[in-house]
């Protein structure tokens, strides 16, 4: 029962990371020029950006977390997943994906971010090296996301001894 649990919440705070992870780059990104032009960008840069990072980047970390705690639990052995061991290959190689993107969410576009949106002091300069800093490594998760969930799929059809299936 446990597992399942852990399962559900890794599954939908997955849901939550990669759902907002579109939006930035599918809806908000092509928005906020827009919303420049006729000034209404305020609103979103102030209001809805920072929340929706704030979702973002601890979404990543929950779902990180609990799917290291799946893998653990579940027999397959973190350790075998990301020596890409065995059966462990497959979701081993989702969970290196989810691992480099977790990287990208917390070290390049959350620190970035913070400087485009003014919640840390930069000067012009910084915040045009930063937004384009920021815009490529969501780009990268963007495209790493579409491997990375095969994976994790691939992983979770009862290749391992053991693993529950869905």
């Amino acid at each position: 029962m446990e597992l399942t649990i852990v399962r559900w919440l890794h599954i939908f705070a997955g849901i939550v990371w990669i759902g907002l992870l579109y939006y930035f780059n599918f809806v908000q990104a092509v928005a906020l020029p827009k919303a420049k032009a006729d000034n209404t960008a305020a609103g979103i840069t102030k209001h809805v950006a920072p929340l929706a990072l704030l979702w973002f980047r601890w979404a990543a970390l929950a779902t990180w977390i609990l799917g290291a705690y799946y893998l653990e639990r579940s027999g397959v052995g973190l350790g075998n997943a990301f020596m890409l061991k065995g059966a462990a290959a497959s979701i081993g190689i989702g969970a290196w994906l989810g691992t480099i993107m977790l990287f990208n969410v917390w070290v390049l576009i959350w620190p970035n971010q913070k400087k485009v949106l003014g919640l840390v002091q930069a000067d012009d300069a910084a915040k045009a090296k930063a937004a384009r800093v920021a815009f490529l490594a969501s780009r990268t998760n963007t495209m790493l996301s579409i491997p990375m969930l095969f994976f994790m799929v691939a992983g979770s059809t009862g290749a391992y001894h053991g693993l529950p299936h869905m």
